[in-house]
C-alpha cells in the first residue's frame, strides 16, 4: 500500500502485512460530526503524531518520545538505573512545534526536536530496515541506539482503526528485538550489546479522539529460549480491530481485548493485566515513574509511564505456555485533551 488515504478520501482500515508508504493525512475527507466538510486548518489542528523508542535491560531502562500536537511540540527522554534507583529525565515543550520536524513515512524519514543544545532524533530507514534513536543533551548525556527488523526477521504490527465519529489512528508497533549502541550519562557508560539490551518502538499518527484516555503495556526480553515482546492497549485502537499482540522470536501473535486493573492514585502498586481470550495473564510491579502534567486550556495531559517488571504467563493458542519471570517493561496511564 503506497498511501493510507485512498482516492475517495477514506482511509484503508485493518491490520496490514507491511506499513503504508505514506500517511497522507492531507488527502483525508475530514468532516465535522454533523457531516460538514472541514478545510486545511482543521486538518492541521486535529492531526497528531508521536513516536516512541524504549530501551530495556536489567542494567539500564530508557525512553524517548516526540509528539506533534499541532499547537505544541513535545519531547521527553529519561534513563533509569535499576541497581541504584537513580534517574535522569528531561522534558521539552515547543510552541507550534518550532524546532521540530516530523516525517509522515513510517519506515523512512526523520523526526526530531532541537531545543538549545539538546537534540532528540528518531531515524527510520527502509534499507537497511532499521530504527535509530540519537539523543544529545547539554549535560553531556548521549544515547545512540538502533535495532533491525531484518536480521533476524521481525513482523511489526501495522494497524489502522476508526476513532470516534470522524477520525482514525494508524499505529505501528515493535517489541522483543535486541538493540545495539552506546549510552553515556551520569549513570555510567553502557555498551548495549554487552548488557543484552532490548528495544521497542511505536509510530502512531491520525485524527485521535479530541479527549481520550488509554492504558498501555509493553515488555521486551528473553524468556527461556525465546525472544518475547508484548504490546497491549486499552482506549485507542479497539474499533473493529485491536493492537493487542505479542511476539515470539519475531513472529506476531494477535490477542483479544485486555483489562488493566490498577490503582490510579498509586501507580507503583501492582497492576493486573489479563486478556479476554486467556492468552495473557500478567502481574506488573512498578520500580520507577516518569510523569508529566499539562493544562493550558485547549491542551491538557495527565501522563504516567511506569517502568518495572512483569511476571505471569503467555498462552499462545496451540502452543506450550510461556512463563514470564521478572522481565522489565512499561505500563502507561494517560489522559489527553488535544
Amino acid at each position: 500500500m503506497d498511501r493510507l488515504i485512498q482516492a475517495n478520501g477514506q482511509p484503508h482500515y485493518g491490520i496490514f502485512p507491511v506499513a503504508p508508504g505514506l500517511i497522507n493525512y492531507r488527502d483525508f475527507d475530514f468532516r465535522s460530526p454533523m457531516g460538514r466538510k472541514l478545510g486545511a486548518l482543521a486538518k492541521w489542528r486535529r492531526f497528531h503524531q508521536f513516536q516512541y523508542f524504549g530501551l530495556i535491560s536489567d542494567e539500564l531502562i530508557g525512553g524517548c518520545a516526540l509528539a506533534n500536537l499541532s499547537l505544541l511540540g513535545v519531547g521527553f527522554v529519561y534513563l533509569f538505573h535499576p541497581a541504584s534507583g537513580r534517574m535522569i529525565e528531561r522534558q521539552f515543550k515547543l510552541p507550534l512545534g518550532f524546532g521540530s520536524q516530523f516525517s509522515q513515512t513510517p519506515d523512512q524519514g526523520v523526526c526530531e526536536l532541537r531545543s538549545g543544545g539538546n537534540l532528540l532524533r528518531l531515524e527510520n530507514s527502509a534499507v537497511p530496515k532499521e530504527k535509530r534513536l540519537l539523543v544529545e543533551l547539554d549535560d553531556g548525556t548521549r544515547i545512540d541506539v538502533c535495532f533491525s527488523e531484518a536480521q533476524p526477521a521481525f513482523q511489526p504490527l501495522c494497524i489502522n482503526t476508526p476513532a470516534g465519529v470522524n477520525g482514525w489512528v494508524y499505529a505501528q508497533k515493535v517489541a522483543g528485538v535486541r538493540c545495539r549502541g552506546h549510552v553515556r550519562s551520569a549513570l555510567g557508560d553502557f555498551d548495549l550489546t554487552q548488557i543484552d539490551a532490548f528495544a521497542h518502538h511505536d509510530w502512531s499518527a491520525g485524527y485521535m479522539r479530541p479527549e481520550t484516555h488509554w492504558n498501555w503495556a509493553c515488555l521486551s526480553g528473553q524468556a527461556g529460549e525465546q525472544r518475547v515482546g508484548l504490546n497491549l492497549s486499552c482506549g485507542v485502537n479497539e474499533t473493529s480491530f485491536t493492537e493487542n499482540c505479542f511476539w515470539l522470536d519475531g513472529e506476531l501473535l494477535k490477542v483479544d481485548t485486555v483489562r488493566f486493573a490498577f490503582d490510579r492514585d498509586q501507580p507503583l502498586q501492582p497492576w493486573l493485566i489479563n486478556s479476554h481470550d486467556g492468552q495473557v495473564a500478567l502481574r506488573f510491579e512498578g520500580r520507577g515513574l516518569h510523569k508529566e502534567r499539562l493544562n493550558v486550556g485547549l491542551l491538557a495531559s495527565n501522563f504516567k509511564q511506569i517502568f518495572g517488571q512483569f511476571s505471569g504467563v503467555l498462552r499462545p493458542i496451540g502452543r506450550p505456555e510461556l512463563r514470564i519471570n521478572n522481565l522489565w517493561g512499561f505500563v502507561e496511564d494517560q489522559y489527553a485533551k488535544w
